[in-house]
């Protein structure tokens, strides 16, 4: 037995498919599937029926493939306890952020870090957050950037800057004349707001009184921009609420919008989350104090009031 027979266990088991495993692992399907049957014959068992379409995994297989994952994870410790006694910072890293972030703070961030530690083969992915905590589970992802508190048993969070909810106000709206905003006052009835899946989305409706009058709504827009939101404000469509990075590029006509809110203002936790494993902490940490010292710069605000991506249903 051997950690390239589970390894390819582990592809077949996840995607089902020996040709498809065999590519992702970058091997032939005849050397994947030999080694695969070897760790079978070894065994005397079958890990995978390969008379159904897809294939599926065997009861005893399935046993198999859990104790592979742990097996697979404690070789990978390894290389990195030798890469933390050398000091050594690089190797492949894959990183997962929300889409709500990644268009404001990786332009922040990647050219630093890139220069930091050109060691380190960054792949950054966009992704929501259920596809991050899966991904993360299934070692797909090192680590990933979302909205927190998420209270997943298997997932470490590690905070990195508090980002605040700015309103975005239009002049023909019943709040234009207000300096700044109170949470009382918003009404989910008639904010913009993000498509569902969006944990952003989430906090605004976690953050907004019940709708008085639903039901009179003569039309209901969710997009899955905030550059589309902020058009549809310009028509007069409603007001919305903007991540605080994401009001520093507006142009000087949209920023007389803007409309902060009084202290303490509303703003949603960025954390950098992964996997309990701890696996290539080195490079977390770097990722970690790169774009703490960056974003520090960039939002000033300390007094604010943290609200939950988690919907309240």
């Amino acid at each position: 037995m051997t950690i390239t027979q589970l390894q390819y266990v582990l592809a077949v088991a996840e995607y089902r498919n020996f040709t498809l495993a065999a590519e992702k692992s970058y091997v032939t399907q005849p050397t994947l599937s030999m080694q695969v049957q070897k760790l079978e014959d070894e065994l005397d068992i079958l890990i995978f029926d390969r008379g159904k379409k897809p294939i599926t995994i065997t009861e005893v297989g399935k046993k198999i493939v859990a104790q592979a994952k742990n097996i697979v994870a404690e070789a990978e410790r390894i290389k990195d306890i030798v890469d933390q006694d050398k000091g050594f910072i690089g190797g492949d890293y894959t990183i997962g952020i929300i889409p709500t972030v990644m268009p404001t703070l990786l332009p922040m961030f990647l050219n630093t870090f890139i220069k930091k530690y050109p060691k380190v083969n960054l792949i950054i992915k966009e992704q929501p957050t259920e596809a991050l905590i899966r991904n993360i589970l299934d070692g797909h992802l090192d680590a990933g950037i979302a909205a927190t508190p998420l209270e997943i048993e298997f997932i470490k969070e590690r905070p990195l800057y508090y980002e605040p909810f700015v309103g975005y106000v239009p002049n023909n709206h019943r709040l234009a004349d207000r300096k700044e905003l109170v949470t009382e006052d918003l009404d989910v009835s008639d904010i913009l707001l993000l498509q569902d899946g969006h944990c952003f989305r989430d906090g605004v409706i976690n953050l907004c009184k019940t709708p008085k009058n639903a039901q009179d709504e003569h039309f209901k827009i969710e997009s899955g921009s905030f550059e589309t939101l902020v058009s549809l404000s310009d028509e007069g469509m409603g007001m919305t609420l903007l991540p605080y990075l994401n009001t520093l590029d507006l142009d000087t006509k949209k920023q007389q919008q803007l409309r902060p809110f009084r202290n303490p203002s509303p703003a949603r936790e960025i954390s950098l989350i992964y996997h309990k494993s701890e696996l290539k902490i080195q490079i977390t940490e770097a990722i970690r104090e790169v774009i703490s010292s960056i974003v520090k710069g960039a939002i000033a605000f300390q007094d604010v009031k943290i609200i939950s991506p988690l919907s309240k249903n």
